[in-house]
């Protein structure tokens, strides 16, 4: 079995994104575009992946790290004097060579392998990967001869009306023999308009030396796409994200509202969960089987377990166990950890903090730096009180404890099992078992101060006024 290795083109500064952020790493679905085409590129199994970089590159360096090999093109000459930079680490390989560019993110490993397969049977030097584009205008076309070989690629400026017509287009993704590709490289000229040396030119070649050039047909148009500006990268975007909510709703989850549901391409999410509009599921999120993400919830980087309804919350970095419930309008900040059957209700935040097995968190609260223990109940309006100014520090609340409304705890602090804050405390020592714990100031009555308050005497001629009219 012969060699296979990859180049991908992710050289070009992408000025019509109008971006300071490089081309290739604009995201689609919660990935660059550029870690689309390689993560499709590794389920090949190839020998060797290199990825040519040039403006910026540092950054895509950053992104792909140990995944792939790199070539630095210092000058923008065109994509042939780009793919020629991978020669130092390819050139002298014999075997098969993938050429395909790093803002094509919607390329499939089924579609790039059924290429590979293509070539090999033909016993072909370079084959291009083609589609049939509904509007092929702008794109270079596939003129056959009449045993359906390749003749020519033409691009849209030198089309003859008949060419013009031809639907076949070229999708910029090719295989060659490898070292076929480097020795016709070193044939191309600049000899053009833009003084560039055109990858394209390498077909030409091979054919005036009688070489095999064949071409591949994929199924799916859609797939071909490049994206060079912000409505292609907009386009891109809607592609896969239905690409990815069919994939999720085959495997036996509810999409209430496909066309208004947002999952990136690397959240895993179990059956029989029901999903409802609006909801945005980003990162590497992972939820369990029989949950309701209630709309407009939006989830990072989250693992959340079987059985656990969200109600139009935001969950950052967070986890929930078996069970558990939360919302309307709470936020689990990055390393909350909510344990089986707790209940968050609405409007708490949660942040760097751990609420035991069926804990009640019931409603405007804030929990940060703390480990709550199991069967507490916190009242409404608590505040657990982390920040001095320079420090966050932590509060410990032990087992099937009572924390009343409107209390605050100020830490460092710890309150004990079985212990009781009285509502309207501000706690600042620690609270043993079994204790109750009162801090609030002793009520004063002053008798008859409503008759001085401004308000009173327009509130007395409205009464009046009521009484009279009856």
């Amino acid at each position: 079995m012969s060699a296979n290795y990859a180049v991908v083109l992710a050289a070009g500064q992408g000025t019509r994104m109008k971006s300071k952020l490089y081309k290739v790493l604009h995201p689609v679905c919660g990935k660059s575009m550029v870690e689309h085409v390689v993560g499709q590129i590794e389920k090949l199994n190839l020998q060797q992946i290199v990825t040519v970089i040039g403006y910026g590159g540092k950054q895509v360096k950053e992104v792909l790290r140990q995944r792939t090999e790199f070539a630095v093109q210092e000058e923008q000459l065109g994509t042939g004097h780009a793919v020629l930079q991978a020669e130092p680490l390819l050139g002298e390989k014999q075997g098969t060579t993938l050429i395909i560019c790093g803002d094509t993110p919607l390329f499939t490993a089924e579609t790039l392998t059924e290429l590979f397969d293509y070539h090999q049977q033909q016993r072909a030097v370079a084959t291009i990967l083609t589609a049939i584009a509904p509007d092929p205008t702008g794109y270079g076309r596939i003129i056959r001869d009449r045993q359906g070989n390749v003749a020519k690629i033409v691009e849209q400026k030198d089309t003859t009306p008949a060419e013009a017509a031809v639907a076949e287009i070229n999708t910029g993704v090719y295989c060659f023999d490898n070292q076929a590709l480097f020795q016709a490289l070193h044939q191309v000229t600049n000899d053009n308009a833009q003084h560039e040396y055109y990858l394209t030119d390498v077909i030409e070649i091979c054919q005036k030396a009688a070489q095999k050039v064949a071409a591949f047909t994929m199924k799916d148009f859609n797939e071909s796409m490049g994206v060079n500006d912000r409505v292609a990268l907009s386009k891109a975007t809607a592609l896969m994200r239905q690409r990815i909510n069919e994939k999720h709703m085959r495997n036996g989850v509810t999409l209430i509202d496909p066309q208004n549901t947002y999952i990136d391409s690397e959240v895993k999410i179990g059956a029989d969960t029901v999903v409802e509009p609006g909801v945005v599921l980003k990162g590497t999120t992972i939820i369990g089987e029989n949950c309701l993400i209630g709309a407009h919830s939006q989830l990072s980087d989250s693992l959340i377990s079987d059985n656990v309804t969200i109600t139009a919350s935001v969950l950052e970095n967070a986890q929930m166990a078996t069970g558990s419930n939360i919302g309307p309008y709470s936020h689990l900040r990055p390393q909350a950890k909510i344990d089986e059957r707790v209940h968050i209700g609405n409007f708490v935040e949660v942040k760097k903090a751990e609420i035991g097995a069926d804990t009640k968190v019931g409603h405007l609260t804030y929990v940060g730096d703390a480990t709550l223990g199991r069967q507490i109940n916190v009242g409404c309006g608590c505040v657990f009180v982390n920040y001095d100014g320079i420090n966050k520090h932590h509060t410990t609340v032990g087992d099937y404890s009572f924390i009343g409304s409107a209390s605050n705890m100020v830490a460092p602090l710890r309150i004990a099992d079985h212990a009781y804050v009285a509502a309207g405390s501000t706690i600042t020592n620690d609270v043993a078992a079994h204790d109750m714990a009162i801090a609030r100031g002793r009520q004063v009555n002053k008798a008859g101060y409503y008759d001085r308050y401004p308000v009173a005497k327009a509130a007395q001629q409205t009464e009046q006024a009521e009484k009279n009219s009856k």
